[in-house]
Order: structure tokens, then C-alpha cells, then sequence
């Protein structure tokens, strides 16, 4: 087993990182590191996955197979973790044996809802009211409390809009009384005795924001700039850098990141999703404690990437300038954009930057890549977004 390094050391090359996941966020930490003269292997059930297709190794198995994960760590100088639904438990078993920069508290806090608003709350950072739902009898007390208006939620799992509900009347409430039942069955049958859902307060906004902030044991801390995110059907479909607000938004958008990562003790990144409420009031909608998605703009236009970023603060390094040198628009290519962008991809733009994950099979909704379109105004590159005819399904 490599030696395990001290808090204050840096991790240099050729160490070896392991990675719990092997998803495109994998797939491009690793890319980033291996350019930095990085090993790295990679722990996914499926075979061939896109980490694993430009690691060093992998180990095929689940996510909660603690004695496969400790195979990965005994490999390895230390353990990350690509996405949020890694087992805590795993982490946890590992940082026993093994370095895991980020720990396994924050990935407990951020696996669970109501544990994640409560612990923000803690902290006095601004978060919309909410209320914990342990059974169905909660529910009627929620919609009372927030005047018959929220957004009901699954506490464990659920993305791109899965495990959510606005609820807007009691029609509302009878309507979707079953599918709650079945969240709340499904809940206690996986083992959890904490809250399977939670309510929250329905706050009119203007837009959203997402800043992805990275910190290293120094303590040393660097916001990238705050993304300005559009949604279509609940996933995301496009960030837009520099955000179209105000600049005392965007100032607060990013104090209130920076206060996130140094409350929570961050190592690693941290990426902060925001509602901008009317009036410019900023709310957290939810945390990931991971490279994010409305950070894959950083890949063309900033001086170091999240991927860099990340490995250079797991790793202890000093963390690299985040300076933005372009405007730049980051879109999704989902399964359905796939062929249509391939059909273009013989006279696309030269601002057009294309980066696809290796995923076998372009399945509809799926992330199968993403473009950043690096202009000198944001107008030009949404024009061109519009035009192109690649995302008319979105």
C-alpha cells in the first residue's frame, strides 16, 4: 500500500488517485491530472467506463462494496470521489485506512436534504424555509406552514428534477399522495430511519446562479466566477459566463460561496447552486461537494479548470488562478443532440470547443457531452446555439 500522506503534505506526481465513480466528472478529473503527471484508478460496476477509459485501472464493482473500495485505496496515495451518491459508509471505512481529502461528513451532510438545509441553517447562511416530512401526516402541517405553496422533495437521490413536486393546492396534495407513500416506503426499505422527504417554501425567483469554489488543507480558497444557469425539463442545458446580473448580485453570489466552503471545512470543491430571488436576495437551493456540471465552461475559458482545481487541492497544492479570459457559453449535449452535432461537427466554428464522454449508448436525457462556445460576446454564442439546429429537442 503507498505510504498515506500527512494533512500538511502535498501529494506530488506520480502519485496515484483513486476515484469512486467512473462518470464524465471522473473521466475529466483524471484527464486533468494525468497532465500533471498523475496515476490514477478508478472504482465503477460498469465496465469500460469513461473514467476508467483513460485511467490506469479499474476495479468493477458497486459503489457499496466496502472490500472492493479498500482494494482501490490499497493501490492508491489517496481517494476522491467523483459524485455524491457514493456510499458514506464507504468513505467513511475508507479514511480509516486510506487519505480521503474530502472526508465522509460533508458527503453525509450533502446526501441528505434535510441534513444539508439544516447544517446551512446552523451556519446562518440563507437558505429557503423548509420542513423536515418523516411521515404523511407532515405534509398537510407543511402546506399550512407555507401557505399552500411548495415544493415537496426526496431527501435521498433524485437529479435533474426526479423525487420533486410542486404542490400548489390540496388538489395537488391528493394528486400526488401515492407517489409520496411510495417515496416514503422506498425509504425504509433501503434501511434509512432518517427523513424520507422534506418541504419546501415556494420562492418566485429570478434566475439561477451556481459558483464552484475550491479549497486546500492550507485553507487557501479560490471562487471561479459564477455561472448563470438555464434549465429545460429540470436538467441543465446551458451555463452562461459572465452571469447577466448585477454586479453586487454576483458579489454576493460569491461571498456567500466562500462562506460555504470555509464553514464546511471543504477540501476538494464545493459547488453552490443558488436561487436569485426577487430583489436580488440569494437563497441555496443545494450543495455538491464535487466538480459540477455548470463548471465545465472552466475546460476553455479560465486559466485552470474545476478538474485541475480539484486534484490541486486534494493534492495540497497551491490552488491555480481562476481568472476568466473569455465570455463563454457551456451547453449540454444530451442523447438526442448527439447525432445532430456529429452531422455539424465538419464545419463547426473554431470558438466551438466539443468534449464527449465515451458513454456506449446515447440514450434520450442522457449527458453524453458537452460544448463550450468560447466568443468575445455572449450574444454571438447563443445566436449560434439557436441556429445550429443541434439542440431544436431540447
Amino acid at each position: 500500500m503507498p505510504k498515506r500522506p500527512k494533512p500538511a503534505d502535498a501529494v506530488l506526481p506520480p502519485a496515484t488517485i483513486g476515484i469512486l465513480g467512473g462518470g464524465q466528472l471522473g473521466r475529466m478529473i483524471a484527464l486533468a491530472g494525468r497532465h500533471m503527471g498523475y496515476r490514477f484508478r478508478v472504482l465503477d460496476p460498469t465496465l469500460d467506463a469513461p473514467a476508467a477509459q483513460v485511467a490506469d485501472g479499474q476495479v468493477v464493482a458497486a459503489f457499496d462494496d466496502v472490500d472492493a473500495a479498500r482494494r482501490l485505496a490499497s493501490q492508491c496515495h489517496l481517494v476522491t470521489y467523483e459524485f455524491e451518491n457514493v456510499s458514506a459508509a464507504v468513505a467513511a471505512a475508507l479514511a480509516e485506512t486510506c487519505d480521503v481529502p474530502q472526508g465522509s461528513e460533508l458527503l453525509a451532510i450533502c446526501q441528505h436534504r434535510v441534513r444539508e438545509k439544516s447544517t446551512l441553517a446552523q451556519h446562518g447562511l440563507p437558505v429557503t424555509p423548509f420542513a423536515p416530512i418523516s411521515s404523511m401526516g407532515d405534509l398537510d402541517g407543511a402546506f399550512e406552514q407555507f401557505g399552500g405553496r411548495m415544493v415537496v422533495k426526496t431527501c435521498r437521490g433524485g437529479y435533474d428534477g426526479k423525487g420533486q413536486w410542486m404542490v400548489r393546492s390540496r388538489e395537488d396534495l391528493e394528486r400526488y399522495a401515492q407517489d409520496w407513500a411510495q417515496a416514503i416506503d422506498h425509504h425504509r426499505a433501503a434501511g434509512f430511519d432518517d427523513q424520507p422527504l422534506i418541504a419546501e417554501a415556494y420562492v418566485p425567483f429570478e434566475g439561477e446562479l451556481s459558483v464552484i469554489v475550491a479549497r486546500n488543507r492550507r485553507g487557501e480558497v479560490r471562487a471561479f466566477p459564477p455561472a448563470e444557469n438555464i434549465h429545460k425539463r429540470h436538467i441543465l442545458h446551458m451555463s452562461i459566463v459572465p452571469a447577466r446580473y448585477p454586479k453586487d448580485v454576483i458579489a454576493r453570489a460569491e461571498d456567500v460561496a466562500r462562506q460555504v466552503a470555509e464553514a464546511l471545512g471543504v477540501v476538494g470543491l464545493i459547488a453552490v447552486e443558488m436561487f436569485v430571488a426577487q430583489g436580488g436576495e440569494i437563497l441555496i437551493n443545494e450543495l455538491a461537494p464535487r466538480p459540477h456540471n455548470s463548471g465545465h465552461y472552466t475546460l476553455d475559458a479560465c486559466a485552470t479548470s474545476q478538474f485541475e482545481q480539484h486534484v490541486r487541492a486534494i493534492c495540497n497544492l497551491p490552488l491555480g488562478d481562476v481568472t476568466l479570459y473569455s465570455p463563454v457559453v457551456m451547453v449540454n449535449v444530451l442523447g438526442q443532440h448527439v447525432e445532430p452535432l456529429l452531422a455539424r461537427m465538419s464545419d463547426l466554428p473554431s470558438c466551438v470547443k466539443v468534449h464527449l464522454y465515451g458513454k456506449a449508448e446515447a440514450k434520450r436525457d442522457r449527458k453524453m457531452g458537452h460544448v463550450n462556445i468560447v466568443v468575445d460576446e455572449v450574444a454571438r454564442a447563443l445566436q449560434w446555439v439557436e441556429l445550429s439546429g443541434v439542440w431544436a429537442d431540447v
